[in-house]
């Protein structure tokens, strides 16, 4: 990563202090735990306990519909977890949401509900509106849906505060999706124009369509909501690959971002085993806690 000043050297600590000045002083970022690729060693209503005795105090889930959202409350509380978002439902085999796909409003509309009671029901803060897998010749029509289906969306988030979350996805893993780029998503909220719709910047997927990760961030703190990290391209730990993610997490700091960075990727192995980058910033296991066993 090629940046020029104050940027260049934030993942050093010296030069970070010159650099923003002597007012400056860096913060702790916070991760949450998702449970959709994290813990996947144990069965999803005992990822809540083990993230907890990793040292996340947040968690965020991506399809919880098929347990009842008390026994996940129940978790949650046990293990004293702040709950993040939830995904709205991927709807048919092949599907990979429905908010932008033209003629199936009703259906979008029907899993929006569906995820907006769920997530009222664990005290969570977001929910993830999946655009789709869009044809080209559709897009014209699709953008416009997707525009109206957010709309009516934030609308009835916004009685429960709740914030609705798009997400930039890179055309590599999700083929035909219909929302790749972070300069579109906050082009639709724009068009949106509820205060309640914000981006979730992957800075994996961000990273493989343009890259740019800090100018653009940067550029786009005004309507981010939520951010994820992975390593890129292999989406294991984020202590790999091309990202310079001290980096980043310095510059999100400076920039003011003060929200929760969810930890969205696959680990190496046993995922105790692979957190040893999150140890700087505070993830640290509760006495007593081992390491690799369930």
């Amino acid at each position: 990563m090629s940046l020029s000043s104050p940027f260049a050297a934030l993942g050093r600590q010296a030069t970070i202090k010159e650099g923003f000045g002597s007012s400056w002083t860096p913060k702790m970022p916070r991760f949450a735990a998702n449970l959709a690729y994290l813990f996947t060693e144990r069965p999803f209503i005992e990822r809540f306990g083990a993230a907890a005795a990793a040292g996340f105090t947040a968690v965020e889930l991506q399809f919880p519909y098929d347990h009842a959202p008390s026994a996940v409350k129940a978790e949650i509380d046990r293990h004293g977890l702040t709950q993040l978002g939830v995904n709205t439902p991927f709807g048919r085999d092949g599907e990979f949401g429905l908010a932008a796909v033209p003629g199936r409003e009703r259906d979008f509309d029907r899993f929006f509900r569906q995820a907006l009671d769920y997530i009222v029901a664990i005290d969570g803060r977001a929910i993830h509106c999946l655009a789709g897998k869009i044809p080209p010749e559709q897009r014209p029509a699709a953008e416009q849906v997707f525009i109206a289906n957010l709309g009516r969306a934030a609308d009835l988030a916004g009685e429960k505060n709740i914030t609705l979350l798009i997400e930039p996805i890179n055309p590599r893993d999700r083929p035909d999706y219909f929302l790749t780029r972070v300069e579109h998503a906050a082009d639709i909220i724009a068009k949106v124009g509820r205060p309640n719709v914000r981006i979730q910047f992957d800075f994996y997927h961000v990273q493989i369509v343009g890259g740019d990760l800090i100018r653009r961030f940067e550029k786009h703190v005004p309507v981010i909501g939520h951010v994820q990290i992975a390593g890129v391209p292999s989406r294991h730990e984020p202590n790999e690959g091309e990202v310079n993610y001290p980096a980043i997490f310095a510059a999100l700091d400076h920039l003011g971002y003060s929200g929760w960075i969810g930890c969205e990727y696959r680990p190496r192995g046993r995922t105790e085993e692979g957190l040893g980058w999150a140890r700087p910033y505070g993830v640290v296991p509760h006495a007593g806690a081992v390491a690799g066993t369930p």
